[in-house]
């Protein structure tokens, strides 16, 4: 049985508003074919009316064909050709910022098409690899253990357990320096990302962002009313000769470069620290995906080179594990933490405690390192499959950037006459998904593609890769 608002504020007839109502709801969808109506005598009740006035109303509906009635068990709304129009709020009225007007008309990364058969779009790792049942197993026992009854509500940095696992997770695989205390678990990197603006960015501040970069990130910081300086990328990472002088705030992606994916070289990653201290300017350190790394020696974080408090080191469970878990961290200087803690307390409160304890568990008990060994094996394979495969049929018209890491490699047009929106089109008609290179740039546009391998097998990449030179080789 369905609860129904009815309003019978005003003056008139109340078995005709009733009925309208009722009728309405039906009409648009909101009152589906087989729910069961109160009984005549709960709702006029409710409602305070005679038991006659409703079922005046019920009748009149039954007549017309919404409503039946069954003996015994009640009545019920039918299945009828009007059902299906969705009601809608008034079009006119309030508007927001123009700043979010503009973010509303940009395409959400995770939207940007249908699945295709030879899904090669970059940021998505393989559903497949998760250990679905190793996780169902954790948190039914969260579940068990009466983890939602032990408090109301929880810390808003993240539970404990979990901030200490993730801190000596980060100290043995990244060589990241931090106690639980300056760990801040949050809902995926993206919200590690927006609660930084919101505690270090005033409107009208400076921000640098690498060109190409990472969309999501420059759309965080554009909300929070940031002046946004694009500052171009090379071989060793962003350019420190080119920030500007009055960057509050510069956001990085060192270990592998987002979307090029170059590592930032020794002496950059020092020119960018000293560039910070001096003048008196934060760095965000993404390491969105540097535990796929193949064969190269990882070069140690900015995070753990920093001496001045300078840098906020952000990190991610949605390429290890699954974005769907919404799991993601921030490690800050002292300095910051009260200020972060109290921005995730205003934002949400808190996490979901069962998911923070089973991911404490997953990584206490070296499930963590042992899913990301076995889901690297198989990237290997992948990109191996991917880069053998764009050599033999693209290599004249692309140029692949050198990179160790990740999930995706970038590749430039070798060939300047290829009209990379046009190929990518027919590639796309022909099952083939690719994201362009200049899909990642805010100014300079720059021609070539990003292809992911994190979701196509490796016996199927050499045909995808097919089917895209066959398109590329009409442009």
């Amino acid at each position: 049985m369905v609860d129904v608002h009815i309003s019978l504020a005003g003056r008139g007839d109340r078995t005709a508003r009733i009925y309208r109502q009722l009728r309405d709801a039906i009409v648009d969808g909101r009152l589906r074919p087989g729910e069961r109506l109160p009984p005549s005598r709960e709702l006029a009740a409710t409602l305070t009316v005679s038991r006659t006035t409703v079922t005046a109303a019920y009748e009149r509906l039954t007549a017309e064909g919404f409503l039946t009635g069954r003996v015994g068990a009640g009545t019920f709304v039918r299945s009828v050709t009007t059902a299906g129009v969705a009601p809608t709020a008034p079009r006119q009225g309030v508007r927001p910022r123009p700043v979010w007007r503009g973010l509303a008309a940009e395409p959400a990364p995770e939207t940007a098409g249908p699945p295709a058969r030879y899904d090669f779009r970059v940021g998505v790792p393989d559903p497949a690899l998760f250990p679905l049942a190793t996780w169902r197993r954790l948190v039914a026992a969260e579940l068990r253990a009466a983890t939602l009854r032990r408090s109301p509500y929880r810390e808003s940095a993240g539970l404990p357990e979990l901030r200490d696992a993730i801190a000596r997770h980060l100290a043995l695989s990244r060589s990241v320096r931090a106690g639980a205390d300056d760990v801040l678990v949050t809902q995926g990197a993206q919200q590690a990302l927006d609660l930084i603006a919101r505690v270090l960015v005033e409107p009208g501040d400076r921000v640098a962002v690498e060109e190409p970069g990472y969309v999501p990130a420059r759309q965080v910081l554009r909300a929070a009313g940031a002046r946004i300086s694009a500052v171009p990328v090379d071989a060793e990472g962003i350019d420190v000769d080119a920030l500007p002088a009055d960057a509050r705030l510069v956001y990085v992606t060192p270990s592998h470069q987002f979307p090029l994916g170059v590592a930032m070289s020794p002496a950059r990653r020092y020119a960018l620290l000293d560039w910070a201290a001096r003048h008196r300017a934060v760095i965000v350190e993404d390491d969105y995906d540097s535990e796929f790394r193949y064969g190269s020696r990882p070069l140690d974080p900015l995070q753990s080179l920093d001496t001045a408090g300078r840098v906020v080191y952000v990190g991610s469970y949605a390429k290890t594990m699954a974005p769907m878990l919404r799991l993601g961290f921030l490690v800050a200087p002292a300095s910051l933490v009260p200020a972060l803690r109290t921005a995730r307390r205003v934002a949400d409160w808190h996490g979901d405690p069962v998911v923070q304890a089973a991911m404490a568990r997953f990584i206490d008990e070296g499930l963590l390192a042992r899913h990301v060994r076995r889901a690297l094996r198989t990237y290997a394979t992948r990109r191996e499959a991917l880069l053998t495969a764009l050599a033999t049929h693209l290599g004249d018209r692309l140029s692949v950037v050198p990179s160790a890491a990740g999930l995706h490699v970038a590749a430039r047009r070798a060939d300047p006459a290829l009209d990379v929106p046009a190929a990518l089109a027919d590639a796309a008609a022909r099952g083939v998904a690719v994201d362009p290179l200049d899909r990642f740039c805010a100014n300079d546009k720059q021609f070539g593609l990003v292809l992911g391998y994190g979701t196509v097998p490796a016996d199927r990449i050499a045909a995808g890769v097919r089917l895209l030179a066959a398109a590329l080789s009409r442009y």
